[in-house]
């Protein structure tokens, strides 16, 4: 097939317009049409992405993506870039699924569209694919969001936007990378879920709580009562009485926003909410007349 006239894209692109590159390659088109490549190359002229982020590929997923392409074909053409110094080779931005599936297929030919990528952008491509994938685990998914915050300098609000997540989903999500090595190794066993991985990180130990939690098989709102205790003793034998509190702790996602307002206004800000009620209490506390007159023009601006 000849090559067709590559659409021209400046180098330095936005998330937004690299978004657009990756929903290019993952919207499925109309039925029984086909998306049309630039080229079709030769499967061995094209080799995956040596900084691709993801290492590991569900083998049964893999073996009936790789069915359904042996019947069918490959629907969506693989975006890739030429090879600097290889004529004629090229290196997958997106889309290795289906180049590993095309070769278990034994295809001799894979559709692709041909773009211009620097390095950073094919890394930056490569962790916003894996992260619109819905099969990534919460720990995989977390380190998405900071990898593409701490090397590309993206925030919090500009990924809501982009990825279509919350931004305190996407601040929840990347607190769960404070937690030990050993609890994230029980998310991505799928042994916690992200809920109970979140309520474990206000607790003192929370290795030790994850354990009782997967031991007892806890619910959430059970593994947020067991963080609030300093040593689990609403679990146990009763001989001890946990020390009575003036307050009610705070769940994880109350002092996860506490915590982004506080960044956001440079003030302290407390969030007091009455749990199973709608309403509840927001205090901001200033150090300075200057803090105050800073505040006052933040409200006066959102009239």
């Amino acid at each position: 097939m000849t090559k067709k006239p590559m659409k021209q894209r400046g180098l330095g692109r936005g998330l937004s317009a690299l978004m657009a590159d990756v929903n290019e390659d993952t919207a499925s088109p109309p039925e029984g049409a086909t998306q049309r490549p630039d080229l079709l190359v030769p499967i061995e002229k094209v080799s995956a992405n040596p900084d691709q982020p993801r290492r590991s590929f569900d083998k049964e997923k893999l073996a009936d993506l790789s069915a359904s392409i042996a019947e069918k074909g490959i629907i969506q053409p693989l975006i890739v870039r030429a090879k600097p110094g290889r004529e004629g080779e090229y290196e997958i931005v997106a889309g290795e699924r289906r180049w590993r599936a095309a070769q278990m297929a034994k295809l001799h030919e894979i559709p692709v569209l041909v773009r211009e990528f620097t390095d950073i952008e094919v890394l930056e491509v490569a962790i916003i694919e894996n992260i619109q994938r819905a099969d990534l685990n919460p720990v995989e998914e977390a380190v998405g969001y900071n990898q593409l915050m701490d090397k590309f300098g993206h925030t919090q609000d500009k990924l809501s936007q982009v990825l279509g997540k919350s931004r305190s989903y996407i601040a929840n999500s990347v607190r769960l990378l404070q937690l030990p090595e050993e609890v994230q190794t029980y998310l991505r066993d799928g042994k916690l879920s992200a809920g109970h991985a979140r309520a474990l990180i206000t607790g003192d130990d929370p290795a030790a709580l994850a354990r009782e939690v997967i031991k007892k098989n806890l619910s959430v709102r059970e593994t947020e009562k067991l963080a609030k205790t300093s040593a689990g003793n609403i679990f146990a034998d009763g001989s001890k009485t946990p020390k009575a509190k003036l307050t009610p702790a705070k769940d994880a996602d109350t002092k996860a926003l506490e915590g982004d307002l506080s960044a956001n206004l440079g003030m302290k800000v407390s969030v007091d909410h009455k749990p199973g009620e709608e309403s509840g209490r927001i205090s901001i506390a200033y150090k300075t007349l200057d803090e105050l007159d800073d505040l006052c023009r933040l409200l006066s601006a959102s009239r």
